[in-house]
């Protein structure tokens, strides 16, 4: 009788330790592992001493990328590979020359580990991309079906370019650069505190003129007075009706030949903001008043600062390397592999 006693409550006391690991378990296989991630300082961009947090999930593991989808809010959690891949291949098309898409490989790695060192403390991811719309990363079922028949061949060109420079990435001082990148020029780079109010010793203008040779490297969009009005309204300005001809004022230029402000309405707007307000593919532009519309003619396509993807297209043409096309774009900042 005590022998069964005691084999009872042994049996109970095994229950008991296995039960919640097997629900554990079982939770992990229907829902899935769970996300855990420290919220990380919001560090300024000119520090490049401190070590910030990273993931629980990755602590000590740099091959792993947190990207937001911006569609479904879901964190997808990417291997480095994965994700420098399906980053070039959304930023460039796989036909560019081999050091054009190199260099797009190392600002891509770059500028994501400079995002993971200054994420906001409520970030749940590094950056965003919008797979199902092909930006900033297409994962493999993206790409399959982008691709079609060519994705073979596509992913073993690629995917062999991206290996090549794997590890590489672009340092200023002790941390990963923030080597932002762009389609076109307007024939010069812009320096960053042009267009986010920061300025990173290097993120400066540097010449990029072959990107005048750009495909629509000039592009004319035509408004209505009436969606004039109602985009600058957006802005909280309130436009006269009756003197449309008087809504825009001469535009202070960057020393790159961006537009920095002009007055719209009787106030001062930044070439960034009226840019987003418009829609505007650059933020180099001018504005014509003529039978009713207004005609805005940009050049370029993007904000501009860093590296021109065009840009990068042609140095790689006349023979330059990825490193020296970085070290171009992005002067001051070491390459470490």
């Amino acid at each position: 009788m005590k022998k069964a006693f005691l084999l009872l409550c042994t049996l109970l006391l095994v229950l008991g330790c296995a039960l919640p690991l097997a629900v554990y378990h079982l939770t992990r296989a229907v829902l899935g592992p769970a996300v855990s991630t420290v919220r990380l300082p919001l560090s300024s961009p000119e520090s490049t001493a401190s070590t910030p947090e990273i993931s629980v999930a990755y602590a000590g593991d740099a091959d792993r990328f947190l990207i937001q989808d911006a569609s479904t809010g879901q964190v997808l959690e990417l291997s480095r590979r994965e994700y420098l891949i399906g980053a070039v291949a959304a930023e460039m098309p796989v036909s560019w020359p081999d050091e054009a898409l190199k260099a797009q490989a190392v600002a891509t790695h770059s500028y994501a580990l400079y995002c993971r060192d200054h994420a906001a403390p409520d970030s749940i991811g590094w950056l965003t991309a919008d797979p199902a719309r092909r930006q900033g990363c297409l994962t493999d079922p993206v790409l399959r079906s982008y691709w079609g028949t060519a994705y073979e061949e596509n992913y073993a060109r690629l995917s062999a370019l991206v290996d090549s420079v794997l590890t590489d990435v672009l340092y200023y001082g002790s941390a990963p650069a923030g080597t932002s990148y762009f389609a076109i020029s307007n024939g010069m780079t812009e320096a960053s505190e042009n267009v986010w109010g920061t300025a990173l010793p290097y993120l400066v203008a540097v010449d990029s003129s072959t990107d005048l040779n750009a495909d629509n490297y000039l592009y004319t969009v035509q408004f209505t007075a009436e969606q004039m009005q109602q985009a600058l309204a957006g802005l909280g300005l309130l436009p006269d009706p009756a003197a449309p001809v008087s809504w825009f004022g001469e535009a202070a230029l960057t020393p790159s030949g961006y537009v920095a402000s002009l007055p719209v309405c009787g106030q001062s707007v930044t070439g960034p903001a009226l840019r987003k307000a418009l829609g505007l593919r650059s933020a180099c532009f001018t504005v014509q008043y003529q039978e009713g519309s207004f005609l805005l003619t940009t050049k370029g396509y993007g904000h501009g600062v860093g590296l021109s993807q065009w840009g990068a297209k042609a140095l790689a043409e006349q023979g330059q390397s990825a490193e020296e096309i970085l070290a171009h774009y992005f002067p001051g900042t070491e390459l470490r592999r």
